[in-house]
């Protein structure tokens, strides 16, 4: 009877045995596996673990350079100029309005800004005006306003233009990413420059799996980044880094049979043995901020009075515009009057907002100083910013000052904020920005639909 029992025990055993979930079981098996893997591919390592060797670095440098020769796009910040420090300032306006904004845009505006200003000292000499109304339509406004001041402050010190990412890294404006430009595109100093693009593409080259917003992870892209610049050609070693990333390491459908240095990306490798995994699963996905929403009242307030206030056009009407505060989001650009509202609001608590708005900065009372022709609610427009989803409530208000412009000038209250009255001709050719383009529009087919019926 023991032995019948120790036997039966023994065959439970077994079965329990082959019951157990396959888990445990199959963790060695899982590491066999991962090592016949690693034999066929790179493995995956840890950020800090990565580095190029010296024989690697020169095979990339040697593909990369031979392809840039015969397919980069012509650019007019590429031509070749024998002045250095035009060069250095070409370079400089060039990768600041790139940042953010499409190649095909920059071209006109490039044109358009080397025109005008074609010298660092050209530009020192224009007002803050100036530079925005040629800006306009770019977006981050702030771009402009740095380089503005930055070519202030080289012009201002009598020096020659600063010629290493060190000197570079104190004038206003200029971050690690624009000094590596300039640097060792116009100067060939043997730095390195990242960018969205160059982050990619080296993700991919060596298959980082880690958050690319991270700083200890930014920190290791530049290390990586500067073990690859050429030593004798860093401008145009950098440049074709970037213009791989651009035109065929791109972020959704990169050109893998196209790439010069397919041979060495461990991204591509480690997706033809594993039909799970795909090029564009690196670098890793971020999750976005959300957009914060907000709401605003927009009047546009035109005004019937004297003609002499009227900027540019002798007429009997003008639009008022006033001044952003010089910080901020879209600091010191022009705009309609506009009030931030708490959230949803209705016509009643707008206008009201509105109005105090006036009264506060402008005295614009109906009671006392103008008198209202018409005040007509035109319509909503939404307009998107990076992080910021605003919904603009647009109204028309037409006034009539009763004392005329002159009289309303002389009756500004302490809080002021500055402003002028420009005509609709002055005003279609100002540098307004996108949404106040949008406003204006709507306003103008608004105004024409009323008059159709």
């Amino acid at each position: 009877m023991s032995s019948g029992r120790s036997s039966r025990k023994k065959k439970d055993a077994a079965v329990a045995a082959n019951k157990r979930p396959p888990a445990a079981a199959s963790l060695p098996q899982r590491q066999t596996q991962r090592r016949r893997q690693s034999a066929k591919e790179p493995e995956i390592q840890d950020i800090e673990d990565l580095f190029f060797s010296t024989e690697e670095a020169q095979r990339i440098r040697k593909a990369l350079l031979e392809w840039y020769g015969l397919n980069r796009r012509e650019l007019p910040w590429r031509e070749a100029e024998e002045d250095v420090e035009r060069r250095a300032y070409r370079v400089w306006v060039s990768e600041v309005m790139l940042q953010q904004t499409r190649v095909q845009t920059v071209v006109q505006y490039f044109h358009r800004w080397m025109s005008k200003w074609p010298t660092i000292h050209h530009l020192a000499q224009a007002s803050l005006e100036e530079v925005n109304e040629l800006w306009a339509g770019l977006g981050y406004y702030r771009r402009a306003r740095f380089l503005l001041e930055g070519a202030r402050m080289i012009v201002a010190e009598e020096v020659q233009f600063p010629k290493t990412v060190s000197q570079l890294r104190k004038v206003r404006g200029i971050g690690d990413y624009t000094a590596g430009a300039i640097a060792s595109i116009a100067f060939k100093e043997v730095v390195p420059v990242v960018d969205g693009n160059v982050v990619r593409v080296i993700a991919r080259l060596k298959a980082v799996s880690a958050n690319p917003k991270d700083s200890s992870t930014v920190k290791k892209f530049w290390k990586l980044a500067a073990q690859l610049v050429d030593p004798f050609q860093p401008g145009e070693f950098n440049q074709a880094l970037m213009e791989l990333g651009a035109t065929v390491c791109t972020p959704l459908s990169p050109s893998c049979h196209s790439c010069p240095v397919s041979i060495q990306c461990c991204a591509l490798s480690i997706s033809r043995a594993d039909s799970s995994v795909l090029v564009t699963d690196y670098p890793v996905k971020v999750v976005k901020a959300k957009q914060r929403h907000d709401f605003s009242a927009v009047c546009v307030v035109q005004i019937l009075g004297d003609e002499e206030l009227s900027e540019g056009h002798r007429t009997n009407n003008g639009f008022l515009l006033v001044k952003r505060p010089d910080e901020g989001l879209l600091a010191g650009l022009w705009e309609f009057p506009s009030v931030l509202l708490a959230g949803e609001a209705d016509l009643v608590t707008r206008r009201k907002a509105i109005d105090q708005y006036l009264n506060k900065h402008f005295r614009l009372n109906p009671r006392n100083t103008c008198d209202i022709v018409s005040r007509e609610y035109v319509g909503e427009k939404i307009h998107v910013f990076t992080h910021i989803r605003l919904k603009m409530y647009v109204e028309l208000l037409v006034l009539h000052l009763k004392g005329g412009m002159k009289d309303l000038v002389s009756k500004q209250g302490k809080e002021t904020v500055p402003w002028k009255c420009v005509d609709a001709e002055v005003l279609s050719s100002m540098g307004l920005t996108s949404g106040v383009r949008k406003v204006y529009t709507m306003v103008q087919k608004f105004k024409r639909e009323t008059v159709a019926l």
